[in-house]
């Protein structure tokens, strides 16, 4: 791939083996069991709604690609709760794990890795614009697929918090 002009070689081997990197890591989390975290949980819970709201506040001239966004979130959050009836919760004297549901994740994992490839393909063929540098990110598929995938991990990771909470409190009983 041919960086197009302004986005300099050196971006793209830095940024490409990091996505690489990244994904091969969560399709490791997406396919095995995982010990339940006590802090994985609040980061999610701390980050994709910033990240919600900076977007949100970037396309907020835009009304459709808004709508668009607002319903994917939707969409992400039954999509979450499909998951978290799906995913198997073991309490044992290790400590406590779970299993997420692999088809439902690896889904939405190849729906982002199909999203960055073709945007590094759009790059490298048509140089972004110079007067509208985040316009990638208000684009209404990015908006789509970010939602989709935000409202998944949010309601996936206070699902797991809910979870934990109630089989703590069992145990104390």
């Amino acid at each position: 791939m041919t960086p197009a002009p302004g986005v300099p070689g050196l971006v793209l081997l830095i940024l490409v083996p990091l996505v690489a990197w990244r994904v091969y890591a969560r399709f490791r989390r997406l396919v095995g069991r995982q010990r339940a975290s006590r802090v994985r949980p609040w980061i999610t819970l701390t980050l994709f709604p910033a990240l919600i709201l900076l977007l949100g506040f970037a396309a907020r001239h835009d009304v459709p690609s808004l709508a668009l966004f607002g319903a994917a979130l939707a969409a992400g959050a039954v999509l979450g709760r499909y998951g978290l009836a799906r995913t198997r919760f073991e309490a044992t004297p290790a400590g406590l794990f779970f299993t997420p549901h692999a088809p439902l994740g690896i889904a939405l994992l190849v729906l982002l890795v199909g999203r960055i490839a073709y945007r590094l393909y759009e790059v490298s063929v048509v140089p972004p614009d110079p007067a509208h540098p985040a316009a990638f990110a208000v684009h209404p598929l990015t908006l789509a697929i970010f939602g989709l995938l935000a409202g998944y991990y949010v309601t996936y990771a206070l699902g797991l918090l809910l979870w934990r909470r109630a089989h703590e409190r069992l145990r104390q009983e």
